[in-house]
């Protein structure tokens, strides 16, 4: 009688399939981890617009770009630039959580205001307040147990009624909530980055007061002078303008105020990687331009987050491109070869004479007249200096 067939041998365990409900579950999780960060991008920049427009709180902002700078320029990663994205979603959420929980009470509050324009004092309009003040009262909580859950959206579209009163009736409930925001308020870093973007502020502000102060005063003298000081005016500024993002990014890098004026640094990193630097470069000139555009008219007071938002918008990709520049420049031992070198410092010249030149014509477009050169969006803050 013949033996039967051995057995196959045992399959690997990396061979072994994974069950379908896994499966699922693995691709649900990773489509909603992508749409909560894709949110949570959204709303890092609502709140950087936010902060653009409020004098002091747009340091905020400069010190939370400068910082994705030298993030980017220390590990060479660009997600590490997309700093507090997890952190702004849930800002996100409760914001947009609360807008939608508060419509009951808006309709409601619209039918009283109805009643009493009709009837003062009557049944009805003394119904619809008692109802508002129910409705508010049901609101706030809901938002507040929302918020407790850890404010995410689902939060405030299912509310859990019953595990609400489960969590009232929990002794000690109010002591973790308590732990849990103060860990959120502390992971935001808005000291750290305050200070960040004032030192970054008053650098820049160091390197750009002569060419602009030329500038400005070119723009009050006669023909012959004005030539004379607008020229000089303009050489200055484009030596500046050059080398400026990469003196931020390098200060950003080391934390050290005085890295700032390191040019001869930032030129021996140039040579390490000219064709980054130059990139870098172009994309932050060009990408400052439109927001000089905007001044050409005065922007409508319900239109005045528009600019800041789109001031987000294009200078976010330039400081990341100026760090991931610097991190290859960081991570090369030894200058590049002659001719990359030399094919960037020609490519260098024709961007920066570009920037000087639309910097040179703000003030005959612009709504501010010659103060629009105080308004350097690539390296200040996007608010005009007046208004700080």
């Amino acid at each position: 009688m013949s033996e039967p067939p051995p057995l196959p041998p045992p399959l690997p365990a990396e061979a072994v399939a994974v069950p379908l409900p896994e499966l699922r579950r693995g691709f649900f999780q990773r489509v909603a981890f992508a749409f909560d960060w894709m949110f949570g991008l959204m709303a890092l920049i609502a709140l950087l617009a936010a902060c653009s427009v409020i004098p002091g709180l747009n340091f905020l902002r400069l010190g939370y770009l400068l910082q994705v700078s030298g993030t980017i320029a220390r590990t060479g990663r660009f997600r590490d630039g997309f700093i507090g994205v997890r952190k702004a979603s849930v800002l996100g959420s409760i914001a947009a959580g609360t807008w939608l929980v508060v419509w009951p009470a808006r309709l409601v509050s619209g039918c009283w205001k109805d009643a009493e324009i009709i009837a003062p004092g009557s049944s009805t309009s003394q119904a619809w307040h008692g109802a508002l003040v129910l409705v508010t009262v049901v609101t706030l909580a809901h938002i507040a147990w929302a918020c407790v859950r850890g404010g995410k959206l689902r939060h405030f579209l299912w509310p859990q009624p019953l595990r609400f009163f489960r969590w009232l009736r929990a002794p000690g409930k109010f002591t973790g909530s308590q732990r849990l925001i103060t860990d959120y308020v502390i992971g935001l870093r808005l000291p750290f980055y305050f200070w960040l973007g004032l030192r970054g502020f008053a650098g820049a502000l160091v390197w750009l007061f002569v060419p602009v102060a030329i500038l400005l005063v070119a723009t009050r003298v006669p023909l012959g002078g004005s030539i004379v000081l607008s020229l000089l005016g303009g050489l200055l500024l484009l030596l500046v303008a050059i080398h400026l993002p990469f003196l931020q990014a390098h200060f950003a890098q080391t934390d050290r105020f005085s890295a700032m004026f390191e040019l001869r640094e930032v030129r021996r990193l140039f040579l390490r990687a000219p064709l980054a630097f130059w990139f870098a470069l172009l994309i932050t000139l060009l990408l400052a331009v439109p927001l000089y555009l905007l001044k050409i008219e005065l922007t409508p007071r319900e239109l005045a987050w528009l600019p800041s938002l789109l001031f987000v918008i294009f200078i976010f990709p330039a400081r990341i491109l100026t760090g991931w520049a610097m991190n290859r420049a960081l991570h090369q031992e030894q200058p590049r070869h002659w001719f990359p070198r030399w094919l960037a410092r020609l490519g260098i010249l024709p961007i920066g004479l570009a920037y000087v030149l639309v910097v040179y014509l703000t003030p005959y477009l612009s709504w501010n007249g010659a103060l629009s050169l105080l308004e350097q969006h690539a390296f200040l803050v996007p608010a005009p200096l007046m208004a700080l």
